[in-house]
């Protein structure tokens, strides 16, 4: 059997509206992973220029790469400038669960 060959898929590069950007995140919010979370933030900010979105955050790049990874742990005042850099916001809605009263 002839050997399938496999590349390793970015989602940086599917991103391309804000719409795709916001349903991308949404989709990690809902996860609830914090680590997803991050990591999803930072290939948003990856697919419009980590450069750019470091200018408009007042960040420096290589710590923006570093906390918005899988691994990271960015402050909340950090993933705030960041996605209002995308042109994002965060909203909040009521969950499904009666778990929170």
């Amino acid at each position: 059997m002839p050997k399938t060959k496999t590349t390793r898929w970015d989602p940086c590069e599917r991103l391309e509206s804000r719409e795709e950007m916001a349903l991308y995140l949404e989709a990690a919010l809902d996860d609830g992973d914090s680590g997803v979370i991050a990591a999803a933030l930072g290939d948003i900010a990856r697919s419009k220029g980590m450069s750019s979105i470091a200018e408009s955050t007042g960040l420096g790049r290589e710590s923006l790469y570093k906390s918005l990874s899988e691994n990271g742990n960015p402050e909340l005042a950090t993933v705030l400038k960041v996605v209002n850099a995308l042109g994002l916001k965060l909203t909040a809605v009521p969950s499904d669960t009666d778990e929170a009263a």
